[in-house]
């Protein structure tokens, strides 16, 4: 039986693109040795309680179950799936190689324990159904995907399906909330809900969050903008400095690329500065670009986007909160 799993490439898929680079998904905690130390669970959790004591038993479980099943679970021809949230993507491939020990001192510890790939398709989170993106938000680090969702990622249209709020579940151990990064799964429905905003709605999240930031903005009217969609200054009609002329591109599949920022930037005066916002991202070029810009020039991708909102969202004014209606939630430490 062809099983299929998802790998999570650490926190915030930070090393999504070690992943691609090495053909690999990888797993590991600090005090994990060589291949020996994830054949015994029992030894395992008594292992990772030296090296991280202030960890509940229940995470404990968790992190030994999750190692254990990525070393002796998966298998040679499954297919397996990380995540880029940078640009809300899905990278699929297949299992190639079993678990091999990776001690690097230049490396991160969860690149520890390694499986090859061969890497193939892509596919967009926003193609995915509801109850896929629901159930592909679970937090644990590594989990198995049901057939349905699998044949999601790997088809070329996505499959119409009811919404749901089930979440994935690690069958080796009981859930716990503390063991996990709930705050992880909330960012994630966060940015499902931002990135369903249109284009002309997330001009005015953009400018919603330079309010709340204590400029007064002017959004330009639907239609051609002339290279500045938001213009924002502490007197609302740009006399006062600083002047922040605002781009926003609403593109989450296209990465903006040097003539872009070019453009961008010829259209600016010596006393503006810009903010240009790009939920596809921008290429290795247009930072290049904007790094040698005569004017200050910032460039904010879809993560820092959202990170942003998250952090000036208490300050947020109620047209501004229309468009992304969130509640606090509290957890006891």
């Amino acid at each position: 039986m062809i099983n299929t799993w998802m790998v999570r490439a650490g926190r915030n898929g930070y090393l999504f693109d070690r992943f691609k680079e090495l053909s690999i998904v990888a797993l590991g905690w600090d005090g994990v040795g060589s291949e020996r130390d994830v054949s015994d669970k029992t030894a395992l959790c008594s292992k990772l309680k030296i090296f991280y004591p202030d960890a509940t038993e229940q995470s404990i479980l968790v992190a030994a179950s999750q190692l254990v099943r990525f070393a002796h679970e998966v298998k040679v021809g499954d297919r397996v799936a990380t995540y880029d949230p940078r640009a809300r993507i899905y990278q699929c491939g297949v299992i190639k190689g079993p678990c091999e020990y990776h001690p690097s001192v230049d490396e991160p510890t969860e690149l520890t324990n390694r499986r090859m790939v061969e890497w193939g398709q892509e596919k967009a989170r926003d193609d995915l159904s509801p109850s896929a993106r629901n159930s592909l938000g679970a937090t644990l680090t590594l989990f198995s995907i049901s057939t349905s969702i699998s044949s999601e990622l790997w088809s070329e249209r996505p499959l119409i399906l009811s919404d749901s709020s089930v979440i994935v579940k690690d069958s080796d151990a009981t859930f716990d909330p503390s063991a996990i990064e709930l705050s992880e799964l909330a960012d994630e429905k966060i940015k499902d809900r931002i990135a369903r905003l249109d284009e002309y709605s997330m001009q005015d999240l953009v400018a919603g969050l330079l309010r709340a930031m204590g400029y007064k903005t002017i959004v330009s009217a639907r239609g051609g903008d002339r290279g500045k969609d938001i213009v924002a200054s502490p007197d609302g009609f740009g006399f006062q400095t600083p002047r922040i002329v605002v781009e926003v591109k609403h593109r989450p599949r296209e990465k903006m690329g040097s003539q872009a920022i070019r453009s961008f930037i010829g259209g600016r005066k010596p006393h503006e500065s810009g903010l240009y916002v790009s939920t596809g991202g921008f290429t290795r070029e247009a930072y290049y670009e904007a790094e040698r810009s005569n004017v200050p020039l910032t460039l904010l991708d879809f993560e820092e986007l959202v990170r942003a909102v998250l952090s000036a969202y208490a300050r947020f004014d109620e047209s501004a909160r229309k468009l992304i209606p969130l509640t606090p939630v509290y957890w006891p430490l």
